[in-house]
């Protein structure tokens, strides 16, 4: 089975089980704490430390001894060397290696290595999604989870819900008359789970008769009412999470509905607006999202949509 990350230290690079499950990185910022009178504290920040990476593997078959002892002759050597895998690299020394012999083809190791300089590259902004985007993998989600439920009447009602969506090219700068014709078949779709959940909470709430163990019940219908509480308990958290999907997307398309506005603007750029606008100038990509634009630079006289920051998602 081929493994899924590569890791490297110097020339030598690990494999199969080599390649450990889990690498801690980080570390700590030192800190001079100054107590003063009547308790309060000046502290000064004095820069990283890094923290040791180590790991643990597993060295398998016929060579398994001289990978071992390749390694222990990098800790031997005391020379830098690079560490990288997947997004990271550090320059560092080997500070322990140490082996469990266990068989010529077989031997547990573990390493611990001290960081020279973390040369990885910094990720100074993160960029959120933006309406569409979390109203898309909302829609998938929910597409999958009624599906799942097979009830012929919501599967027809969120085929319209679908349907509406997809002419509407781009929630975030679409106009209010285009918003509406979503959001009523969204009601009716959220109308037919609320039925369904009435239904299905009130079938899981006569489980405590376990099937219906009533003296005069026929054995038939104790197994029938057994089979349907068996079923609507499997499909109740179906429902509570399409509820949820849902009432995600409603809270998307009616801030849209009712918060996107038109503002003009005669030049400057997308990153000081969205710091007027939001509080934060990293959000200038939900602007140029809205209005189609790649270039933060605002070039001329424009009319621009200023949609309503999005709204996250939480399984909450």
């Amino acid at each position: 089975m081929q493994p899924d990350t590569t890791l490297t230290l110097g020339d030598f690079t690990f494999a199969l089980f080599e390649i450990p499950e889990q690498i801690t990185f980080g570390g700590e910022q030192k800190l001079a704490v100054h107590e003063l009178i009547g308790g309060k504290r000046v502290i000064d920040a004095l820069g990283r430390a890094d923290a040791t990476l180590s790991w643990q593997g597993r060295f398998i078959g016929q060579n398994a001894l001289d990978r071992a002892r390749y390694l222990d002759g990098l800790r031997a050597a005391g020379k830098p060397l690079l560490l990288t895998w997947a997004a990271f690299s550090y320059q560092v020394l080997i500070r322990s290696f140490t082996v469990d012999y266990q068989r010529q083809y077989q031997m547990l190791y573990q390493i611990e290595c001290e960081v020279l300089e973390d040369s990885t590259q910094a990720v100074t902004t993160i960029v959120e999604p933006g309406v569409d985007r979390l109203i898309a993998e909302d829609m998938t989600e929910a597409e999958s989870l009624v599906n799942g439920m097979g009830d012929g009447p919501l599967s027809t009602l969120f085929g319209l819900f679908n349907q509406a969506i997809r002419t509407v090219s781009t929630v975030a700068s679409a106009v209010s008359s285009g918003l509406n014709s979503v959001l009523q078949p969204l009601a009716d779709l959220r109308l037919r789970l609320s039925i369904l959940l009435t239904q299905v909470n009130a079938v899981v709430r006569n489980a405590s008769t376990l099937g219906g163990l009533i003296p005069d019940s026929s054995v038939a219908r104790r197994a029938n009412r057994l089979l349907s509480q068996t079923n609507a308990m499997a499909q109740l958290p179906k429902l509570i999470q399409l509820d949820r999907v849902l009432g995600r997307i409603s809270a998307n398309l009616t801030a849209t509905s009712s918060s996107a506005r038109q503002l003009n603007v005669a030049g400057g750029n997308l990153y000081t607006l969205a710091a007027q606008e939001y509080g934060d100038a990293t959000a200038w990509q939900t602007i140029a999202q809205a209005n189609h634009l790649t270039d933060p630079m605002i070039h001329g006289v424009q009319t621009l949509t200023i949609p309503p920051m999005r709204t996250a998602r939480s399984d909450a």
